[in-house]
């Protein structure tokens, strides 16, 4: 059994009711105009989700991009903003993610007293703070909202929301 395998079964019991989660359009980060989205990739088919090397960006019903975390997150690769047509997404309008992540205390495992570090591993912009061995918290100065600690979570308690 691997560690992912391991606190993903310690973590069941932590879980939400996937009826109860709400799902936010959180946009790729080469975005200035979020009325953009609605008026011109309508008539798109969908490029920057086809060349996203981390496979984030999704088609909504709507069709505008955008990101999910749940396998992992945002490289800031460019590649999304180096196909985009109609000029939604632009290269020089670099940005972080505009979202504000945060971890649940409730299901937890550090907060929970179970040694576990998945999502501080993969922060490369050390936005993952523990107060004392347990405890870990969003700096928010810190987190480019990359979404690289969500998909890690064995327990699914760390979510972003439209900033």
């Amino acid at each position: 059994m691997q560690r992912r395998e391991l606190f993903s079964s310690v973590a069941s019991g932590f879980r939400a009711d996937p009826k109860t989660e709400v799902q936010s359009h959180l946009r790729p980060p080469y975005s200035v105009d979020e009325a953009l989205f609605h008026q011109e990739c309508q008539a798109c088919e969908g490029k920057c989700a086809t060349v996203c090397e981390e496979e984030i960006i999704h088609i909504a019903e709507d069709k505008t991009p955008c990101l999910s975390f749940e396998k992992s997150g945002c490289s800031f690769c460019d590649a999304c903003a180096q196909v985009c047509e109609f000029e939604v997404l632009r290269l020089e309008a670099k940005t972080e993610v505009k979202a504000e992540v945060t971890i649940s205390s409730a299901s937890c495992l550090a907060w929970n007293e179970v040694m576990c570090f998945s999502c501080k591993e993969p922060c490369l912009d050390n936005a993952i703070v523990f107060e004392g061995l347990f405890n870990p918290k969003v700096d928010a100065q810190k987190c480019t909202g990359c979404g690289f600690c969500i998909a890690r979570c064995p327990a699914f308690c760390i979510e972003a929301k439209v900033a």
